[in-house]
């Protein structure tokens, strides 16, 4: 070989062994350059993973949050309607009283609301008909008992009410009608029934 071949050989194992060196050399970039990329998605991966977690727990709360308004809420309704119930299961209950009861409950009512004795009871058409003249008698009985005036009358004129009565005197009116005192109850022992309910 002359020295010309040797220094082309030369050349070309420097050649290749720089090109191996340089080779190498971007092999390892390149892994480490892989790694770090793969350590950086590897985090960024549990970062969004991390945020999706809490996303969706967050959402789960106001859905568990939601939820148990609406629960709430449709319990109310419930309670409102079984309230509802028991006192129109009141009020019918004062309106199919016995006959006996239920003349003795309007005169009771009348002389208490009486204020003056002089009243004209106002009565529902068919409680008119049948009780009117029995309830003011007794009425009058029961003011008369207490020493007070007794003077009250049956009014010519009937209104439209389920039971109970109304007190006129001129233009003064006191209201004794069953749904009126119910209404009056409703507003001063609902918690009371509430409570008698649900415990």
């Amino acid at each position: 070989m002359n020295g010309i071949e040797r220094i082309t050989q030369r050349i070309a194992a420097d050649a290749n062994q720089e090109a191996g060196a340089t080779l190498a050399q971007a092999r390892e970039e390149a892994c480490e350059i892989t790694a770090r990329y793969r350590t950086q998605a590897a985090a960024e991966t549990e970062q969004a993973l991390e945020k999706g977690r809490q996303r969706a727990q967050e959402r789960r709360s106001r859905l568990i949050s939601a939820a148990e308004m609406e629960g709430r809420q449709e319990l109310l309704t419930v309670k409102q309607e079984l309230l509802d119930k028991a006192f129109t299961l009141a009020l019918d209950r004062l309106c199919s009283m016995p006959e006996q009861d239920y003349i003795d409950l309007l005169a009771a009512l009348t002389a208490q609301a009486s204020v003056t004795g002089r009243e004209q009871l106002i009565l529902s058409p068919m409680d008119r008909t049948r009780y009117g003249v029995r309830v003011a008698t007794k009425a009058n009985g029961i003011l008369s008992q207490q020493g007070r005036t007794a003077e009250l009358t049956l009014s010519q004129q009937a209104r439209d009410f389920r039971g109970g009565v109304i007190l006129s005197d001129g233009d003064v009116e006191v209201n004794c009608t069953f749904e009126t005192l119910v209404r009056l109850a409703r507003s001063t022992a609902a918690g009371e029934v509430a409570r008698v309910l649900f415990a």
